[in-house]
């Protein structure tokens, strides 16, 4: 080995650390420009032997050379902590061979299995090391986007075909094998076709880009369609507590409201198709029945209230999409005039009376005070949040609720990130959110990064410099939870497990928005 590789390899991945993010804050001030000098050539010396490299044999081979600074080891691999993994890290993330996060010097389970998705697109040996010629290869200008096809098999492979099942375009739950083969081949084209993209049967970045994006068009029952299989889930959503009309075979609005409502519910993706994974929750002797209460919103809600409405519990002005205190008195009088349990909840029992024939109506009684609609009843609105949020949502008024959710989010640090894992013991990002709101009362149905876009549902804070502890923090392809101090705690794919780190330039410029969820 040439004693002059360490340095060249520095040398390359300086350069090119100039415009990648390395999302360093241990090693590299966020405020301070990079700077990229060059070391002087050392005198030259002989070669050395090349040291067989293993997985698990040593760190760094038989090589004395040190640099100035810190020098990169001739190979990266499992449990090294180095501020190049962070440029490999980011470069795999914009290759779309990583989720997307604040890239980390430690180089652990989730980028190992990265670099070796991109040795196996590039005809490398498969060993999850940095060597030179990987180093080479994923820093290359020339380096392509993730892409997969016929003949490849590997986790991500089962990832793929796990989505292509629910969106019917894999008929059986036994064809989601890891192993591309000609029937996931033919799904591949299928969902292109119907999509309108190329179709070359590969999973490259449209198409990965699509199998998440909420534009997608799936190959399974859903709006429009009219069968005897979509009347039969209408009957089963209405026994649940979910349909606000009679079934009649035909999927219009109100089921596609009543199958998110039961998604929401049911810790599905919240997508209004009957997918495959939809349809075995919902005919399941563990469906979970419909309950809409205080502080819900949605299409859902306006439905009930068009209903309480329909029967003069509810004026048409206090149909507002949000069940505050008036609706949630409108629905005791509806379950008390009807010989119901009056909670002043939308359960199945109610949901049943409601759109049921035979309703008692409201005694005539006084007009209502204004129901709130959600988004303007925050206390915390003041001149000096003008400008960074945005109205449609509410939030919770809890004294204890934001310190509750940093205490439930901080007992999971360092537990293992797992792609689609919604805990107790494991999680992706946005499964760590849903899991710890749920944990603290918040009644939040699983969203992926992308859903967390318009969740609607809470307080919109449009200013990354308003963020505050509590906030749910969206960036591009990722989510957390806004610690305070200017830290955050999320699952992390690039440190394989949930932290708790800096809010940094990084969370800054990839900022989407924020959701504000206790008041």
């Amino acid at each position: 080995m040439n004693i002059n590789l360490p340095i060249r390899m520095c040398l390359l991945v300086g350069t090119l650390a100039a415009v990648c993010l390395t999302g360093c804050q241990n090693s590299v001030n966020s405020n301070d420009p990079i700077v990229v000098t060059a070391a002087p050539e050392p005198e030259t010396k002989p070669e050395l032997a090349i040291v067989q490299m293993t997985p698990d044999g040593p760190l760094f081979p038989d090589n004395k050379a040190i640099e100035a600074g810190e020098p990169i080891p001739d190979y990266i691999r499992k449990g090294v902590e180095h501020p190049v993994v962070a440029s490999l890290q980011q470069r795999l993330m914009d290759l779309g061979f990583m989720d997307n996060d604040e890239p980390t010097e430690y180089y652990g389970d989730m980028t190992v299995a990265a670099v070796k998705h991109f040795q196996r697109q590039n005809g490398l040996p498969q060993d999850g090391i940095v060597g030179q010629n990987t180093l080479n290869a994923i820093m290359s200008p020339d380096a392509k986007y993730y892409a997969v096809s016929k003949g490849v098999e590997g986790d991500d492979i089962e990832r793929i075909q796990g989505r292509l099942y629910e969106l019917g375009y894999l008929a059986t739950p036994d064809l989601v094998t890891g192993n591309f083969g000609d029937m996931t081949e033919a799904a591949v084209i299928k969902l292109q076709q119907v999509n309108g993209l190329e179709q070359d049967g590969k999973v490259g970045q449209k198409t990965v880009n699509l199998l998440y994006s909420d534009e997608i068009k799936p190959n399974m029952l859903t709006y429009g369609e009219k069968s005897d299989v979509v009347l039969a889930c209408q009957e089963r959503l209405k026994l649940l507590g979910y349909m606000t009309s009679e079934p009649d075979g035909a999927y219009g609005d109100d089921t596609t409201i009543a199958v998110k409502q039961f998604q929401a519910r049911n810790d599905l993706v919240v997508d209004g198709y009957l997918g495959p994974s939809t349809r075995i929750a919902l005919n399941s002797s563990d469906a979970v029945p419909n309950g809409i209460s205080l502080g819900d919103q949605g299409d859902a809600v306006r439905r009930v209230q068009e209903l309480l409405n329909k029967y003069g519990y509810l004026v048409a002005g206090n149909i507002t999409s949000y069940y505050g205190e008036v609706t949630e008195n409108a629905v005791k009088e509806f379950q008390r005039q009807n010989g119901l349990s009056a909670d002043g909840s939308v359960g199945a029992l109610t949901m049943n009376k409601l759109t049921g024939s035979n309703v008692k109506k409201a005694p005539a009684k006084s007009s209502q005070k204004k129901e709130s609609s959600g988004g303007n009843n925050n206390k915390n609105n003041n001149n000096s949040n003008k400008g960074s949020t945005s109205g449609g949502g509410s939030v919770i008024h809890n004294s204890g609720g934001v310190s509750s959710l940093i205490s439930v989010a901080q007992s999971k640090i360092g537990c293992p990130y797992v792609w689609g894992a919604k805990g107790p013991n494991s999680f992706d990002c946005s499964g760590f959110v849903y899991w710890c709101l749920n944990q603290v009362g918040v009644r939040q149905s699983y969203l992926t990064s992308s859903g967390w876009r318009n969740v609607g549902k809470y307080q919109k804070i449009t200013s990354f410099g308003s963020l505050q502890a509590g906030d749910i923090i969206v960036v591009k392809g990722h989510v957390g939870i806004v610690a305070g101090g200017g830290q955050v705690i999320d699952a992390s794919s690039s440190h394989g497990r949930v932290v708790q780190r800096s809010l940094s330039s990084w969370w800054a410029n990839n900022f989407i928005c924020g959701w504000r969820i206790f008041g």
